[in-house]
């Protein structure tokens, strides 16, 4: 998604600020810009389509010199990808604004300039900038500008602001997208993530709701949203932005498991208020389309296709709308039967699954009320030829074997269910409460990340066996699927799921003190059910690894080892159980010596049948 980096220093900032736009490209975006104030305190602009490197091309021809500056990489909302729509943008050749987000009552804003000025763009980040200016050549100052707009605009967003009257000087408001200042010496600077700044700085604040600073090159202030004079910690980091690098972790597999705390907040930032749900995230007419949906159809392989069927879960159960779930393989050889205001949902990690993208343009042309995409590369082949797009944003995943991209993939259909659940059987207070659920997510994969140690010994029951069952009940049977296809992609051990309640028709044959049998327990409504068949397998011997919620009332004994799992909500409980299956397949891999980032036979993106 967009990215955003400003810098005040004593030398030029343009190269620090395009190292910046390169270390965050990995968000996805469709264009670049650049905006300096020059040493005659007059702003200088280019703006590219496409990469950054179309950025430095042009810097390399017409070198943009000054000491005070912001860019941006913008993925397209609001107005199509264009050098017109990209960032920065300026106006009355005074200021310059790069923004994050979306401004949710922007069409109302728009219509009110439309009044007095000319708006050049389509995006609703331009509003922002005319609503500064004109406050200033209203007589209000720089800082007082911002603030007095601040209140007025409705959404999440993170913007970078300056003016060529007062060079030496960035200001930064946040609300609702992350927003981050870097602390230099003799220089400061903005970014949307702190990895961009990491060769220029290792001392952060983080930026809290409603806050704006006032970054110049010898000091920091920040205003809270009262306008108050504020202090934000400093938080030191010792990382390196180098995504072909494990850093500490010994795989990138792992490194990726761990970084799932904050894939999970960048899939969420931006998207949602305390309240609801943003719809404009999902593309122009959103609000229009949604209205309509009365059933969702979902194509998906592998990973993403478990995804979908927890998906599948949520639509029905919160947002009440009839689900159907197919592997895109599949999908394609069969007749189908479309019925009306149906949208046809797909699903894929890279964006370029070729039974997917096949899948999608078959169902453009079967009569579906619209479709839409949920993926991590924004450049893919499905996003573009999809109507509406929701990115992941889990950032670059190295490792073949799939785990932050699908959490993520989790987290965006909830914040689908919720989108389309407010025009069916989720109300204001209903939707504002699965939100409060959802920003308790990533401290609560780090409670489940702390269960390492204890899962790496647990592994070791794996290291002489060839075979594993993996149960569950009801909306944890996807990730009970989700889990054996994980110890077999990267440990070479056949491992086989099934619903729990199956398992006298047939998999209890397999049950014996050879077979280890994974099984997940919320304290749902399934528990006592599911105490049963827990009981079904100790009867024959089996080797139980059990990962229950502390309600279910179950502890470690002969033949039973129990992880008890953090308390969380039932609804996402998917997610989080979904972290010690990616740890116990990993280091069970670890233990059977396999090449645990690029598995045999695999590869990271199926772009062919």
């Amino acid at each position: 998604m967009c990215g955003i980096v400003g810098a005040v220093a004593q030398r030029d900032v343009a190269p620090i600020l395009l190292e910046g736009l390169k270390r965050l490209e990995y968000r996805g975006y469709d264009s670049a810009g650049m905006a300096v104030i020059d040493p005659h305190q007059h702003l200088q602009r280019h703006r590219a389509l496409g990469k950054v490197r179309e950025l430095q091309s042009l810097l390399k021809a017409e070198p943009l010199i000054g000491t005070t500056g912001i860019a941006h990489t913008r993925w397209a909302t609001h107005g199509k990808p264009s050098e017109q729509n990209a960032h920065p943008h300026i106006v009355g050749d005074k200021l310059a604004i790069v923004h994050n987000g979306i401004i949710e009552n922007h069409e109302m804003l728009r219509k009110d300039l439309l009044a007095n000025c000319k708006l050049l763009s389509e995006t609703d980040s331009e509003v922002i900038a005319h609503l500064v200016y004109q406050q200033m050549e209203a007589g209000l100052d720089f800082l007082s500008a911002v603030q007095a707009i601040a209140g007025k605009l409705e959404g999440a967003f993170a913007i970078g602001f300056i003016c060529c009257d007062q060079p030496g000087r960035v200001l930064a408001l946040r609300s609702g997208c992350p927003l981050v200042v870097g602390l230099g010496i003799g220089e400061n600077f903005i970014a949307s993530d702190h990895l961009a700044l990491l060769p220029v700085a290792q001392q952060f604040i983080y930026l809290e709701e409603g806050d704006i600073a006032d970054v110049r090159r010898d000091q920091v202030i920040i205003y809270n949203k009262q306008g108050e004079v504020v202090e934000r910690p400093i938080h030191n980091s010792d990382l390196s932005h180098d995504i072909a690098e494990k850093g500490r972790y010994r795989h990138f597999m792992l490194k990726e498991i761990f970084e799932q705390p904050q894939a999970i907040s960048s899939t969420l930032s931006g998207r949602i208020t305390h309240q609801h749900v943003l719809l404009d995230t999902f593309g122009l007419k959103t609000n229009e389309l949604f209205k309509q949906i009365k059933r969702v159809q979902m194509v998906a392989c592998g990973t993403s296709y478990h995804a979908g069927l927890v998906g599948r879960h949520w639509f029905e159960t919160i947002a009440g709308i009839p689900c159907q779930v197919e592997i895109a393989s599949e999908y394609r050889y069969r007749p189908q039967i479309v019925e009306p205001n149906t949208l046809f949902v797909t699903l894929s990690q890279s964006g370029e699954t070729a039974d997917t993208v096949s899948a999608l343009r078959l169902a453009k042309t079967l009569g579906y009320a619209g479709t839409l995409a949920v993926c991590n590369v924004p450049e893919s082949s499905l996003v573009r030829e999809s109507e509406l797009a929701l990115m992941t944003s889990a950032g670059p995943e190295i490792g073949v074997a799939s785990t932050k991209a699908f959490t993520t993939q989790l987290a965006a259909l909830f914040l689908v269910t919720l989108a389309l659940g407010r025009f069916h059987k989720v109300d204001a207070q209903a939707e504002a409460n699965f939100i409060k659920q959802l920003e308790q997510l990533p401290k609560q994969i780090e409670q489940v990340l702390g269960l390492d140690a204890s899962i790496k010994t647990l592994a070791k029951k794996f290291a002489d066996k060839d075979h594993a069952l993996f149960l569950g009940r009801g909306i944890e049977f996807p990730i009970a699927l989700e889990g054996a296809l994980k110890l077999k992609e990267i440990s070479y051990i056949h491992a086989e799921a099934y619903p729990a309640g199956e398992l006298k028709h047939g998999p209890l044959a397999l049950v014996d003190a050879e077979m280890p049998v994974v099984v997940l327990v919320p304290a749902d409504e399934l528990l006592e059910k599911l105490k049963s068949n827990i009981q079904e397998v100790r009867a024959r011997g089996g080797e139980l690894i059990v990962f229950a919620d502390k309600a279910a009332g179950l502890e470690s004994d002969a033949g039973m080892q129990v992880i008890t799992m953090p308390v969380t909500t039932n609804v996402l409980a998917p997610i989080l159980y979904t972290i010690p299956l990616q740890l116990l397949a990993y280091h069970a891999a670890v233990l059977k010596g396999t090449d645990v980032d690029q598995p045999r036979n695999l590869a990271k993106s199926v772009t062919v049948e």
